[in-house]
Order: C-alpha cells, then structure tokens, then sequence
C-alpha cells in the first residue's frame, strides 16, 4: 500500500511539473501578464504600466508629464534599448489614445503594443529588432480624468468627450450645473421618450423599440426628449450644460481656430493641461518621424490634412501615406484609409496636423471599431454607404437603408451582444415633462469595442503600428571603397541604402524648414575631409559638389529618400582608421570603420 501512495504521489509530482511547465510555454518570455477583456481604469492601467517598468526596467521607463486637471498623473511611457544606443540616435515612433473621454479603447491599444513587444523581445525577429533600432513613444491615455467618469459612473456612449474643466456651456455664469442623470438606474444615461397625439416620431414597423420619422402630413406618436436627465438649474431645459464642454483634439497649435469657427477649441493653443502635456513631450523628442493617435469610432486609417485650407501633402509624403495606409486596410479588415477633411469632416487645431506639419512626422489617427456603419458592414448588406462613400441619390432608397441600419443594430443588441448593452423602455414619472420612458442603449454598447473583440482590436491595430515603424528610415553602408591617392591622401566612395519606405527627412519639412537636415561626418585622429561630393552618376563618373567648409562634414540637405541608395564620395587627408557617420536627426545614427590604405 505504501509503495501504492508513492507511486501516486510521484504520477502526480510529475503531472504537476507538466502543468506547470505547459503554462510557462504557452506565456514564454511574458514577466507581466495582461489581459484584454476589460477595460482598465487610471488606477490599473499605473498598475500595469510599473509592473512592466519593474520587469523591464533596462527597456522601460515611465514619467509623469504632468497632471490632468483633476491631478490625476498623465503617464509617458519611453521603450528603448540602451545596448544599441540612446534613443535620440534611433527613428522616434509615437502613440496617444483616449484624448476623447469616451473613446476609451485606444488606451487598451496603447498598452497592448507596449506589452507586445516587452514580451516579444528576444522572442520573434520583428519585436526584437523593432526594440533594438528604434525608440518607442506613448501616452496610454491623454484624458485620464474623463476615462475614469466613463469607466465608474453613468455615461452615454458620445460623452463625456471633453476633458473635466468647468465649462458653461449655457453661458449663464455657472458651469457644469445641469448635466444628465441615471434616472433609472441602469449605470448608463440613455434616452427619453413622451407619448403625444401628435409627435413626429412613430414605431419602426418591424420593432417598435425603434422611433423612425414621420413622413409629411402623418401622425406621430411620440417625441424624443433626448438623454435621460433634469431640469437642475430651473431654466427650463435639460442637460444644457454637463461636465466639460470642449475638444482637446481641436487645441493643438497649427491651423488652430477659435470657438466662433470650431466649437470646442479652447481660448488659446495648448491651454489645457492635458494638451501642454503632450506638446512638451512630443518637442522633447525631436527624433519621432513616425505618430498614431487612437480615436473612435467607425474602422477608418485616416490623415491629414484635417481642413481643406492647410492644402494637400506634397506628393512624395502622399506616396508613403499611401504606401503605408493601404497595406493598413488589409491588416485591418473592413477599415478605410480616409483623408480627414475629404472623407469625414473638418478639423481645426487636431493633433494628426500639428505632428505633421510642425514636427514633419508622418501621423496616422484611427478610429476604432463599431458604429452603425461597421454594424452594417459586419450583417453583410448590399449597398449600404458608410462615412466616406457616396450615398445613393434616391431619397427613399436613403430612407429605407437608415431603418434597415437600426433593425440591424438591434438584431445586433439580441442576438450578440445578447441585450447586455439595451435597457428597454420603462415609464418613468417625470418632473417636467410627466409621464415618459426611459431606454435605448447603454455606453458599452455603441462606439467602444465588445469585450469579446477587444483583444483582436489591440492586437490589429498594435499590428498597423508596428508595420509603420517598421517602415521608419533603416539605413546601411551599401558599399565603401577606399582609394589611395597620394601620401595620407585617399579617395573614399560611400552608398547608403534606405530599404524602407520612409525618407530621413519628410518633403514637409524639407519645404518648411522644420528641423536641421542630415549630416555625414568624418571622425578620427589628425583627419581632415578636403572635398566632398554626392555621386549623381557612377559610370560617368559625375559628383556635385558639397562644401565642407572647412569643417568635418557636410550637410546631407535632402536626405535619403525611402527604397533608395546614395552615393557620396570624400577626399580625405589622414591615415589609419576613421569613422563614416550618418547623422539624421529623424532617420537614425549610423557608422562605420574604414581603414585608410
């Protein structure tokens, strides 16, 4: 019987380390795990970032830029990889999410592409060398305070958007005094409905949850009253004034307007605390040529420019905008590559231009997941026209497929999200308006991902990221030939190859003068650079010359363009070894050993 016991308790020993061994394989190279079927609040997410800062600390660091208008910590996260050199010598790549309140996923995005290549380094080819030659940088959540208001308390799925500063909206001398209530206690503010004999609106035929407009000379049945809420101020309206009132993306300071032109845009470029945070931190990191900001919603890849009067791209940017956003519609299925002002709507002081036109970095803003136009797409109808797309002319045909949209997103709300995200109508006895109902959908169940998709939206568009770095200037000394032409006097020739498709410097910033142009030094003892040239053509041996003003090197002033291969050549006096280095301030910090014989 002994004998018995100890070989069970061996069997089971051995299944143990088999679990346990199992476990570790299936996370290999993970020393935080993170899930993606939640929504992390400000709290958990400074949680998460310090223990990846912990378990990466060589990787990772974490600085607070400064404090949100309710103190909370607006968290900048730096990923690089000091063995390969300091980060200012790599292309810069940024990220930002959840500058709108309630478009709350791309935090989760953020995170997700931090985690990501944590995790992989030394695991896949693609985090590993991403990690090692460029540097990484995020802002998680630029409106923390609003993230925690949607996350904890009752919201709608479009608010809170702004960021919590006081804001009269009514411009009755008090702020934030009448905003919307949870009257039926469901955690979300959804919306109000009166039965009257004459309203403009009936039951949709087919679902009577559904209100639809009468057509002309027709009889309603009821009115809308718009989102659940009181008369707090004793004005006589309803939610006039909620918390907040303004759009951070409509404050950054280029083609900013004010509030006469663009509701929202604050008194002045940057007064918030949030936006100055993030304009500092992107000034602090000259070296960033490539940028993401994470919107919602709609699946849309879209750029600049974000008004028609900023004028379009020159075309050699336009060529790696499309180079990159295409190969976007096919890592994001169902996504379009849009162009702000063109495909949606316009934009006044939005970061997607201040990034491009300021820094010269090529941005990307997307706008994650649902609405009823992804809805639409995703029950597979015929002819439907989502943002972006000419409508049909036929003003019934337009009619018929709005009604269809609605039928489709309930068909949706029951048969997938299985009515988690609907509160149906209930009568609710009224201040000021009487008897009413309350229902309609609840503020996870429109805009943000379900939570059964959320991990695929991170990891997509984590993805798209990535491919966008990855495309960010790579450089390599091609070739380098060394000629000897007289006593410590030789003829170097240099080619340089950008096997990506991004240039060193964008056209932009060329045309703009937005930052200092390459350089390409010659260093070591006793040497001294003569003559300098750009090779234009090898077989007739033609080189323009580059002055080096009696100086070690020579100002590459159009850079290297993407997918192409420069040729340099320098007469220099000295002997032994030297050092070529390549010196983008955007593209990276190249160098090479050349011996001089």
């Amino acid at each position: 019987m002994f004998n018995g016991i100890k070989k069970i308790l061996l069997m089971t020993g051995i299944l143990g380390l088999l679990l346990n061994f199992l476990a570790l394989s299936s996370w290999a190279g993970e020393k935080v795990h993170l899930t993606f079927d939640h929504y992390y609040d400000h709290a958990e997410l400074t949680r998460a970032l310090k223990a990846l800062q912990q378990a990466y600390p060589q990787m990772m660091k974490v600085i607070s830029l400064g404090k949100s208008y309710q103190g909370r910590d607006i968290w900048g996260v730096i990923l690089n990889n000091p063995k390969t050199g300091p980060a200012e010598h790599k292309p810069g790549y940024y990220i930002d999410g959840n500058i709108h309140g309630n478009e709350i996923q791309g935090t989760e995005v953020v995170l997700y592409t931090i985690w990501y290549l944590l995790k992989n380094y030394g695991q896949t080819e693609l985090a590993t060398r991403l990690l090692d030659e460029k540097a990484f940088y995020f802002i998680p959540t630029m409106n923390p305070d609003s993230r925690d208001w949607y996350i904890h308390k009752a919201a709608d799925p479009n608010s809170p958007r702004s960021g919590l500063i006081p804001y009269d909206n009514d411009r009755d001398g008090v702020a934030d005094e009448d905003g919307p209530e949870d009257l039926n206690g469901d955690g979300s503010i959804t919306l109000m409905r009166k039965r009257v004999p004459n309203g403009n609106m009936k039951p949709h035929p087919d679902d009577p949850r559904i209100l639809i407009p009468v057509r002309p000379g027709e009889k309603g049945e009821y009115i809308l009253l718009g989102l659940e809420g009181i008369d707090n101020d004793g004005d006589g309206l309803v939610n006039e004034d909620g918390p907040g009132g303004y759009d951070m993306n409509r404050n950054y300071g280029f083609n900013w307007q004010p509030d006469y032109v663009q509701r929202g845009a604050g008194p002045y470029p940057f007064c918030f605390p949030e936006t100055k945070a993030t304009r500092d931190f992107l000034l602090a990191h000259p070296n960033i040529m490539g940028a993401q900001n994470f919107h919602n919603s709609g699946g849309m890849i879209l750029r600049g420019p974000g008004a028609k009067n900023i004028g379009h791209p020159p075309l050699a940017d336009r060529r790696v905008y499309d180079e990159i956003g295409k190969k976007g519609e096919r890592i994001l299925p169902g996504y379009r590559y849009m162009i702000i002002y063109k495909d949606l709507y316009s934009v006044y002081g939005g970061s997607v231009d201040f990034i491009y036109n300021v820094l010269g970095a090529y941005t990307f803003s997307n706008e994650l997941d649902m609405d009823y136009s992804s809805i639409w797409r995703e029950m597979g109808r015929a002819g439907s026209s989502p943002r972006g797309e000419k409508a049909p002319e036929d003003e019934e045909l337009q009619r018929w497929q709005r009604y269809q949209q609605m039928l489709d997103e309930m068909f949706y709300h029951d048969r997938v999200l299985l009515g988690e995200q609907y509160t149906d109508w209930q009568p609710y006895k009224h201040p000021l308006y009487g008897d009413i109902e309350i229902g309609g959908v609840k503020k996870f169940g429109r805009r943000v991902s379900p939570l059964f998709k959320l991990a695929e939206t991170c990891h997509r568009n984590a993805a798209f990221c990535l491919y966008h770095a990855d495309q960010l200037p790579r450089l390599e000394f091609d070739e380098v030939k060394v000629t000897r032409m007289g006593k410590n006097l030789y003829q170097v020739d240099v080619a340089l190859r950008n096997t990506r498709v991004t240039p060193t410097i964008s056209a932009i910033a060329l045309q703009k003068k937005l930052h200092r142009v390459d350089k390409f030094k010659i260093e070591g003892p006793g040497v001294k650079l003569l003559m300098a040239g750009r090779i234009t053509d090898r077989l007739r041996q033609q080189v323009t010359p580059i002055d080096p003003k009696g100086k070690n090197f020579i100002w590459v002033k159009s850079g290297i363009p993407g997918y192409t291969r420069a040729e340099f050549r320098f007469l220099v006096k000295g002997k032994g070894q030297i050092k070529l280095v390549y010196d983008s301030l955007k593209g990276g910090y190249y160098t090479k050993t050349v011996d001089l014989k």
